[in-house]
Protein backbone atom coordinates (compact mmCIF):
# COMPACT_ATOMS: atom_id res chain seq x y z
CA UNK A 1 0.00 0.00 0.00
CA UNK A 2 3.04 2.25 1.28
CA UNK A 3 4.72 1.27 -2.12
CA UNK A 4 1.74 2.66 -4.54
CA UNK A 5 1.25 5.56 -2.41
CA UNK A 6 5.12 6.37 -3.65
CA UNK A 7 4.53 5.10 -6.90
CA UNK A 8 1.79 7.87 -6.97
CA UNK A 9 3.35 10.84 -5.30
CA UNK A 10 6.87 10.16 -7.71
CA UNK A 11 3.85 10.47 -10.59
CA UNK A 12 2.82 13.42 -9.32
CA UNK A 13 5.69 15.26 -9.17
CA UNK A 14 6.82 14.07 -12.72
CA UNK A 15 3.46 15.34 -14.02
CA UNK A 16 3.98 18.68 -12.17
CA UNK A 17 7.55 19.57 -13.91
CA UNK A 18 6.62 18.38 -17.55
CA UNK A 19 3.79 20.71 -17.10
CA UNK A 20 6.27 23.61 -15.47
CA UNK A 21 9.11 22.65 -18.24
CA UNK A 22 5.85 22.91 -21.28
CA UNK A 23 4.55 26.21 -19.64
CA UNK A 24 7.88 27.92 -19.90
CA UNK A 25 9.14 26.48 -23.20
CA UNK A 26 5.85 28.10 -24.71
CA UNK A 27 5.89 31.29 -22.54
CA UNK A 28 9.18 31.78 -24.01
CA UNK A 29 8.44 30.82 -27.43
CA UNK A 30 5.21 33.78 -27.28
CA UNK A 31 7.40 36.38 -25.98
CA UNK A 32 10.21 35.91 -28.34
CA UNK A 33 9.52 33.64 -31.36
CA UNK A 34 13.35 33.79 -32.74
CA UNK A 35 14.46 32.90 -29.22
CA UNK A 36 15.24 29.24 -29.78
CA UNK A 37 16.44 29.84 -33.39
CA UNK A 38 18.89 32.56 -32.33
CA UNK A 39 19.65 30.93 -29.54
CA UNK A 40 20.78 27.42 -31.61
CA UNK A 41 22.97 29.56 -33.87
CA UNK A 42 25.16 31.75 -30.97
CA UNK A 43 25.74 28.48 -28.99
CA UNK A 44 27.10 26.22 -31.82
CA UNK A 45 29.08 29.22 -32.87
CA UNK A 46 31.56 29.12 -30.81
CA UNK A 47 32.08 32.51 -31.29
CA UNK A 48 32.91 34.56 -28.08
CA UNK A 49 32.61 37.91 -29.75
CA UNK A 50 29.15 36.90 -31.22
CA UNK A 51 28.08 34.81 -28.09
CA UNK A 52 28.99 37.92 -25.35
CA UNK A 53 26.84 40.53 -27.77
CA UNK A 54 24.59 38.63 -27.81
CA UNK A 55 24.12 37.96 -23.64
CA UNK A 56 24.63 41.90 -23.81
CA UNK A 57 22.32 42.95 -25.62
CA UNK A 58 19.53 42.09 -23.44
CA UNK A 59 20.65 44.70 -21.40
CA UNK A 60 19.47 44.64 -18.01
CA UNK A 61 18.60 41.08 -18.31
CA UNK A 62 22.32 39.46 -19.59
CA UNK A 63 22.38 38.01 -15.96
CA UNK A 64 19.71 36.01 -16.34
CA UNK A 65 19.97 35.40 -20.12
CA UNK A 66 23.98 33.79 -19.27
CA UNK A 67 22.23 31.83 -16.82
CA UNK A 68 19.84 30.33 -18.73
CA UNK A 69 22.07 29.89 -21.54
CA UNK A 70 24.18 27.53 -19.18
CA UNK A 71 21.25 25.81 -17.99
CA UNK A 72 19.82 25.05 -21.12
CA UNK A 73 22.95 24.16 -22.81
CA UNK A 74 23.62 21.18 -19.77
CA UNK A 75 20.18 20.17 -20.15
CA UNK A 76 21.07 18.89 -23.34
CA UNK A 77 24.01 18.21 -22.78
CA UNK A 78 26.17 20.40 -24.71
CA UNK A 79 30.12 22.17 -23.92
CA UNK A 80 28.89 25.21 -22.00
CA UNK A 81 33.02 26.43 -21.96
CA UNK A 82 32.11 28.97 -24.43
CA UNK A 83 28.70 30.61 -22.34
CA UNK A 84 30.36 30.17 -19.24
CA UNK A 85 33.43 32.16 -20.36
CA UNK A 86 31.63 35.08 -21.96
CA UNK A 87 29.54 35.24 -18.16
CA UNK A 88 33.04 35.63 -16.57
CA UNK A 89 34.23 38.16 -19.57
CA UNK A 90 30.85 40.36 -19.37
CA UNK A 91 29.84 40.13 -15.73
CA UNK A 92 33.41 39.57 -13.69
CA UNK A 93 34.80 36.29 -12.40
CA UNK A 94 33.12 36.52 -9.25
CA UNK A 95 29.52 36.87 -10.54
CA UNK A 96 30.46 34.96 -13.33
CA UNK A 97 31.50 31.73 -11.54
CA UNK A 98 28.30 31.64 -8.81
CA UNK A 99 25.98 32.30 -11.81
CA UNK A 100 27.28 29.71 -14.12
CA UNK A 101 27.58 27.11 -11.06
CA UNK A 102 24.40 27.92 -9.89
CA UNK A 103 23.00 27.28 -13.54
CA UNK A 104 25.28 23.79 -14.50
CA UNK A 105 24.05 22.31 -11.24
CA UNK A 106 20.58 22.91 -12.01
CA UNK A 107 20.93 21.79 -15.44
CA UNK A 108 22.62 18.87 -14.86
CA UNK A 109 20.36 17.77 -12.47
CA UNK A 110 17.23 18.60 -14.87
CA UNK A 111 19.09 16.89 -17.45
CA UNK A 112 19.22 13.93 -15.34
CA UNK A 113 15.74 13.40 -14.53
CA UNK A 114 15.00 13.72 -17.93
CA UNK A 115 17.14 11.03 -19.12
CA UNK A 116 15.94 8.23 -16.13
CA UNK A 117 12.54 9.18 -17.41
CA UNK A 118 11.52 8.99 -20.76
CA UNK A 119 15.03 9.74 -22.44
CA UNK A 120 16.52 6.97 -21.11
CA UNK A 121 17.10 5.03 -24.44
CA UNK A 122 19.31 8.39 -25.54
CA UNK A 123 21.18 7.85 -22.34
CA UNK A 124 22.01 4.44 -22.65
CA UNK A 125 23.09 5.14 -26.70
CA UNK A 126 25.49 7.58 -25.33
CA UNK A 127 26.83 5.92 -22.62
CA UNK A 128 27.66 2.74 -25.21
CA UNK A 129 29.74 4.93 -27.39
CA UNK A 130 32.06 6.13 -24.90
CA UNK A 131 34.77 4.09 -23.18
CA UNK A 132 36.23 6.73 -20.87
CA UNK A 133 33.63 6.00 -17.90
CA UNK A 134 34.01 3.67 -14.86
CA UNK A 135 31.52 0.78 -14.76
CA UNK A 136 27.98 1.55 -14.56
CA UNK A 137 27.41 -0.93 -11.10
CA UNK A 138 29.85 1.15 -9.31
CA UNK A 139 27.54 4.21 -9.38
CA UNK A 140 25.13 3.31 -5.99
CA UNK A 141 25.22 4.02 -2.36
CA UNK A 142 27.99 5.59 -0.82
CA UNK A 143 31.03 4.78 -4.00
CA UNK A 144 28.61 6.36 -6.20
CA UNK A 145 28.16 9.79 -4.55
CA UNK A 146 32.29 9.88 -4.26
CA UNK A 147 32.81 8.73 -7.94
CA UNK A 148 29.95 11.64 -9.01
CA UNK A 149 31.87 13.95 -7.19
CA UNK A 150 35.61 13.47 -8.14
CA UNK A 151 34.01 13.55 -11.90
CA UNK A 152 32.14 16.64 -11.41
CA UNK A 153 34.95 18.31 -10.32
CA UNK A 154 37.15 17.73 -13.02
CA UNK A 155 37.06 21.12 -15.23
CA UNK A 156 36.34 20.68 -19.44
CA UNK A 157 35.11 16.57 -18.45
CA UNK A 158 31.86 15.75 -20.80
CA UNK A 159 28.61 17.16 -18.49
CA UNK A 160 26.23 15.11 -20.87
CA UNK A 161 28.11 11.74 -20.95
CA UNK A 162 27.96 11.86 -17.15
CA UNK A 163 24.85 13.14 -16.52
CA UNK A 164 23.66 10.41 -18.85
CA UNK A 165 26.44 7.49 -16.79
CA UNK A 166 24.20 8.72 -13.55
CA UNK A 167 20.68 8.33 -15.08
CA UNK A 168 20.88 5.25 -15.83
CA UNK A 169 22.71 3.81 -12.65
CA UNK A 170 21.50 3.40 -9.18
CA UNK A 171 22.59 6.77 -7.46
CA UNK A 172 19.72 8.53 -5.72
CA UNK A 173 18.60 11.32 -6.98
CA UNK A 174 19.77 13.13 -3.58
CA UNK A 175 23.46 12.00 -3.71
CA UNK A 176 23.82 12.95 -7.70
CA UNK A 177 22.45 16.83 -6.87
CA UNK A 178 24.62 17.36 -3.64
CA UNK A 179 27.52 15.47 -5.61
CA UNK A 180 26.87 17.84 -8.59
CA UNK A 181 26.38 21.00 -6.83
CA UNK A 182 29.94 20.38 -4.65
CA UNK A 183 31.73 18.95 -7.48
CA UNK A 184 30.54 21.41 -10.18
CA UNK A 185 31.75 24.59 -7.94
CA UNK A 186 35.49 23.91 -7.99
CA UNK A 187 35.14 22.81 -11.90
CA UNK A 188 32.88 26.01 -13.09
CA UNK A 189 35.57 28.30 -11.12
CA UNK A 190 38.76 26.72 -12.76
CA UNK A 191 36.90 26.87 -16.58
CA UNK A 192 35.33 30.86 -16.06
CA UNK A 193 38.60 32.00 -14.69
CA UNK A 194 41.05 30.45 -17.26
CA UNK A 195 38.62 31.35 -20.17
CA UNK A 196 38.50 34.71 -18.80
CA UNK A 197 42.43 35.50 -18.61
CA UNK A 198 42.90 33.59 -21.83
CA UNK A 199 40.09 36.02 -23.81
CA UNK A 200 41.62 38.77 -22.10
CA UNK A 201 45.33 37.07 -21.88
CA UNK A 202 47.11 41.01 -22.45
CA UNK A 203 45.40 41.85 -18.90
CA UNK A 204 45.80 38.89 -17.11
CA UNK A 205 48.69 36.38 -18.51
CA UNK A 206 50.55 35.73 -15.28
CA UNK A 207 47.38 35.77 -13.55
CA UNK A 208 46.62 32.63 -15.97
CA UNK A 209 49.74 30.93 -16.21
CA UNK A 210 49.30 30.92 -12.18
CA UNK A 211 46.35 29.29 -12.59
CA UNK A 212 46.79 26.45 -15.18
CA UNK A 213 50.37 25.33 -13.30
CA UNK A 214 48.50 25.30 -9.92
CA UNK A 215 45.45 23.24 -11.27
CA UNK A 216 47.44 20.89 -13.14
CA UNK A 217 50.05 20.31 -9.92
CA UNK A 218 46.60 19.87 -8.03
CA UNK A 219 44.61 17.19 -10.26
CA UNK A 220 47.88 16.14 -11.14
CA UNK A 221 48.36 15.04 -7.53
CA UNK A 222 44.86 13.56 -7.00
CA UNK A 223 45.41 11.55 -9.97
CA UNK A 224 48.81 10.23 -8.61
CA UNK A 225 47.45 9.90 -4.78
CA UNK A 226 44.39 7.94 -6.05
CA UNK A 227 46.21 5.67 -8.73
CA UNK A 228 48.64 4.77 -5.32
CA UNK A 229 45.32 3.88 -3.37
CA UNK A 230 44.06 1.42 -6.11
CA UNK A 231 47.94 -0.30 -6.55
CA UNK A 232 47.49 -0.52 -2.70
CA UNK A 233 44.60 -2.29 -2.58
CA UNK A 234 45.37 -4.53 -5.53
Amino acid sequence: MQGSTTVKADNKVKLIGWVVLFVLIIGIHIAAPDFYTKLFSVIISGDMQEITAYINSFGGLAVFLGFLLVLLVNVVGLPSIFVITANGVLFGPAIGIVSSWLAETIGVIIGFWLMRTILRPSAEKLIKKSNKLTRIDEFSGTNGFKLMLILRSLPYFPSGLLTALGAISKIKMRDYALASLIGKLPATALEVMIGHDAFMYKQHLGRLTIIIIGATVIYGGIWLLNRKNIRNKN
